[in-house]
């Protein structure tokens, strides 16, 4: 099966695990406000009409209903049979969506004051240190408001981007960091904060597992709905332990980015992704 492994070949078991947190966890994985309905409609329908089984075409088929000229969405993976008609209530359409895609999916709306975008519903499973749910409702500024450097020197550029990104054009971006846990579901304590650098900073001999440790990389989309016009920032997770990066022949590149790290343009980003507290035990591994 082709597909699923270009997918990924844990597709089966993290989809298991979504599927766990969002039942253990749902307040804080899956939230929408009832303006979002027409957008996540539209997402869901999209999804499972054209994307899907265009994309992955022999893990997601498109058949009809037994005894139906309905046309249903079969997931060969999983054995399971969904509606490519959105079910009632945008909760129940993001969490069919976050129980059968690999994908975090958080959606925004354009607000009252020109320019600025507003979180209005979410599916995320895997967030790294943040809790989605205190999020929902924010802007732009208010979502990243603990990132250091946003307000000075990123916030009307990317209230600009997101304001002028056409129907048709997906942007494409990563991002990494280091995290001392091999835990997908963590809503705090993967960052540290200005307000608390000194405590942070205070912390450089916490000891720290490095067999536990993981380079954790987000594989970030964003795009705009073509109907509801709304945007849809999605990104996929991966984890890299340490040993595999030894073994491809990367340690002394990782090494050079965990030192740039207090060296880029916004140096409080060291503390930020706890670079303080991991950074050279994470490097005397590698180079060891």
């Amino acid at each position: 099966m082709s597909d699923l492994i270009e997918m990924d070949n844990t597709y089966v078991d993290r989809i298991q695990l979504r599927r766990r947190i969002m039942r253990d966890h749902e307040g804080d994985a899956i939230a929408a406000n009832p303006i979002i309905k027409p957008a996540v409609n539209e997402l869901y329908t999209w999804m499972m009409e054209t994307y899907l089984p265009r994309r992955f075409p022999r893990v997601y088929q498109l058949t009809l209903a037994p005894g139906s000229l309905y046309p249903v969405l079969f997931n060969t993976a999983t054995k399971e049979t969904l509606s490519v008609a959105p079910p009632p209530t945008p909760v129940e359409a993001l969490k069919i969506l976050g129980g059968s895609i690999d994908c975090e999916f958080l959606l925004l709306l354009p607000t009252a004051e020109e320019g600025k975008y507003r979180l209005e519903g979410f599916v995320t499973c895997f967030p790294s240190g943040f809790n989605t749910r205190l999020k929902l409702g924010l802007n732009l500024a208010g979502i990243h408001g603990p990132v250091p450097g946003y307000a000075a020197k990123l916030e009307k550029s990317m209230d600009r981007f997101f304001a002028a990104l056409p129907v048709g054009k997906v942007v494409k971006r990563a991002n990494w960091s280091i995290t001392t846990n091999r835990d997908l579901f963590v809503l705090s304590g993967n960052h540290g904060y200005e307000s608390e650098a000194d405590g942070v900073s205070g912390r450089e001999d916490e000891e720290v597992d490095v067999e536990q440790c993981v380079v954790r990389c987000e594989r970030q989309t964003l795009h705009r709905l073509p109907e509801s016009k709304a945007l849809v920032f999605a990104f996929k997770t991966y984890q890299y332990p340490l040993r595999h990066i030894k073994d491809e022949g990367s340690a002394e590149d990782l090494c050079e980015a965990i030192d740039g790290l207090p060296g880029g343009s916004t140096p409080k980003m060291a503390v930020y992704k706890r670079q303080v507290v991991w950074g050279e035990p994470v490097k005397a591994y590698l180079r060891s």
